[in-house]
């Protein structure tokens, strides 16, 4: 199971970065960082399978893949955003990571446009004149 792979590797990681940050706080906040993207990386293909397999049910329901890529980039921007936010609040930035997360929700607004646009549209042409 890839979760208990997943944690641990970070329980582990957590002990060493433990004992380490007595001596060199800064190596244990790159370990932190490291482990964090190591984590990332390993669940690249899960995510990829997961991208894939929307598409696959896009195509089938005939759905307009551009809302599905919308929706899958507003999706990644999310989890970006929260991961930079989590590394930065863990740095001792609570300020950045608020800037960070703000960032992230105005370009998921600005990317959601489109789609708001066009399901306000198909209700509007509902409504009988």
């Amino acid at each position: 199971m890839e979760i208990l792979q997943i944690v641990g590797f970070s329980l582990v990681a957590t002990f060493l970065a433990l004992i380490v940050k007595e001596q060199k706080p800064n190596f244990a906040f790159l370990l932190i960082v490291f482990v964090g993207c190591a984590i990332f990386l390993f669940l690249v293909d899960q995510i990829y399978a997961i991208i894939h397999m929307i598409e696959k049910i896009a195509i089938n329901a005939k759905v307009n893949l551009v809302y599905v890529e919308t929706i899958l980039k507003i999706i990644g921007i999310a989890y970006i955003a929260e991961f930079a936010a989590q590394i930065t609040k863990d740095a001792g930035q609570g300020a950045i990571a608020a800037k960070i997360e703000m960032g992230g929700k105005i370009l998921i607004l600005a990317m959601a446009i489109p789609i708001l646009t066009v399901l306000i549209e198909t209700i509007i042409q509902m409504i009988p004149s």
